[in-house]
């Protein structure tokens, strides 16, 4: 029977053998449908332009469709083998290939919203760009794996729960908090359901929470300083934040608990680089070619104080802060719907992608209502820059092109990998599978179809309910980060829509069939 992943064990670090094959925009995978390119877009940020060329090369060159992926990137499949070259050539002329060297490296989630609706505690989406700019301009930077991820949070805790391994948590009054993750995807947030959970109490409207109440996550250690106050930050007590009482937040220094560092906001894309390098020394001291923080062994893992140590080498001035369990709930991904506050009184959409899958029409629908576009990691499309009165219309027309734009939308927290025919490993069609049950199998709990055991794509930092293909029906579990339950047997293909109905109903605060298991959560 088909185990739920879990989170990797402290105590066995992973050892690689070989580099990452993580695909790429210039490194294409070869498919059942053809090759399948993956391209990086930080922060999900796209201008309307370079959507549009995206676009035209879906139309051309691929199948007419795009993917969206977990990391908030687009993927394009049915790809020829030898379209590589002009492929790349209309990805240079979109900007979506600064650094062709790093194109695999430009792993970064941000909050879809910020600077969006007034509700965090920074804009980070210039944090974003500079980032990106710093990370393609350090040559030593390459040698990251295309699945090592920086997640920049303007301070509503909605990217926290994503298990990225370089963290950003915006402090406000210009400070920002950095630490790297030691730990895979634990619940995120207090309150919320993590990554993709539609059961939050906080999801009460498109724009989900206001920034985390981290009152006093500061501690008052000596050298805390102007860390203190009534805004301190954290994350989650379970999850993979500063405060996770699990281990998986930051790693700590020799005492005192989970520690980050503080830093200020201008020097924030240096400083995550400046961690990631951190983390590359000591992947080459530990000798294991880990390509993730969670996958070194303890010993090797970096200190709060060496990464404030490295910062001061390179004259970014840093404090390591010790950090306590929030006083409140983060905020849950953008709900479908109008977003409201924008700058000069603007609004923004948010949709979801049934499937995380656009055809191109949908695509420039999307990328034609405004200046740019977002994708979330949630597989979720976000347009900025509305005017007020013109968007209730353009989310009505979203609806009718076959968007999800209604939070009660059953495609929502429903994900699925590839499948057949794309995928050679998977043993069902399961978009045509979650599509036929989709209406009748809604519940507060995410769900992730996958085809095989590998569950490509499954959610971080959240409860889920696992379906697994099996070859005559689906193995049904309920799954949650770094624990998983015991499978139900084989359900027929004819039986699934009330057992997903029932188990996504699942009140996992109150069940105990989410014990701790083995099992290598590594693949992405």
């Amino acid at each position: 029977m088909p185990q739920p992943p879990s989170a990797v064990s402290r105590d066995e670090p992973v050892i690689r053998d070989r580099g990452d094959a993580c695909p790429g925009a210039l490194r294409l995978h070869a498919a059942d449908d053809g090759f399948l390119a993956r391209i990086r877009i930080p922060g999900g940020i796209l201008g309307a332009d370079a959507a549009r060329l995206l676009a035209d090369a879906a139309d051309r060159l691929g199948d007419g469709h795009i993917d969206l992926t977990s990391r908030g990137n687009a993927q394009l499949r049915g790809l020829a083998a030898s379209c590589g070259g002009e492929l790349a050539a209309v990805l240079d002329r979109a900007g979506l290939l600064p650094a062709p060297g790093h194109e695999r490296v430009r792993n970064v989630v941000a909050s879809p919203l910020t600077g969006l609706d007034g509700r965090g505690r920074a804009d980070v989406a210039p944090w974003v760009a500079r980032l990106d700019r710093e990370l393609c301009a350090e040559p030593a930077a390459a040698a990251l794996s295309g699945r090592f991820l920086f997640a920049v949070d303007d301070g509503r805790g909605d990217v926290l729960s994503l298990s990225a391994d370089v963290n950003v948590l915006a402090k406000g009054g210009g400070r920002a908090l950095l630490w790297l993750c030691t730990g895979d995807g634990a619940p995120g947030i207090p309150g919320t359901a993590g990554a993709g959970g539609a059961g939050s109490a906080v999801a009460a409207t498109a724009g989900g929470a206001g920034p985390l109440d981290l009152a006093g996550a500061i501690g008052g250690a000596a050298g805390a300083g102007s860390g203190a106050g009534a805004a301190g930050d954290g994350a989650s007590a379970a999850g993979n934040g500063p405060a996770s009482a699990a281990g998986n937040g930051p790693a700590s220094a020799d005492s005192g608990g989970p520690r980050a560092v503080l830093v200020a906001a201008d020097d924030v894309p240096r400083a995550a680089v400046a961690a990631a390098l951190c983390f590359l020394d000591a992947a080459r001291a530990a000798g294991t070619r880990a390509w993730r923080v969670a996958e070194l062994p303890p010993e090797h893992r970096p200190r709060a104080a060496d990464l404030a140590a490295r910062l001061a080498a390179a004259g970014i001035p840093a404090e390591v802060v010790p950090l306590a369990a929030p006083q409140g709930p983060g905020g849950p991904e953008p709900l479908p719907g109008v977003v409201r506050g924008g700058p000069g009184g603007t609004a923004a959409l948010s949709v979801l992608a049934p499937l995380g899958r656009l055809d191109t029409a949908q695509w420039r629908l999307l990328a034609g209502l405004s200046g740019g576009m977002r994708l979330t990691p949630w597989r979720g499309v976000v347009v900025p820059g509305l005017a007020a009165g013109a968007a209730d219309s353009a989310l009505a027309g979203l609806a009718r092109a076959g968007l999800a734009t209604a939070p009660d939308s059953p495609w929502r927290s429903v994900t699925a990998c590839t499948g057949r025919p794309g995928c050679a490993k998977a043993l069902a069609d399961v978009r045509a599978d979650a599509r036929a049950v989709a209406a009748r199998a809604t519940g507060p709990l995410p769900a992730h179809w996958s085809g095989c055991e590998r569950r490509c794509g499954h959610p971080r930092g959240t409860a889920w309910v696992d379906l697994v293909a099996t070859g005559d029906g689906y193995a049904v579990t309920l799954a949650a980060a770094g624990t998983a339950g015991p499978a139900h047997r084989t359900v027929k293909t004819s039986d699934l829509a009330a057992v997903l109905a029932d188990a996504r109903r699942t009140d996992v605060r109150r069940t105990d069939a989410c014990r701790p298991t083995s099992h290598d959560a590594a693949k992405k």
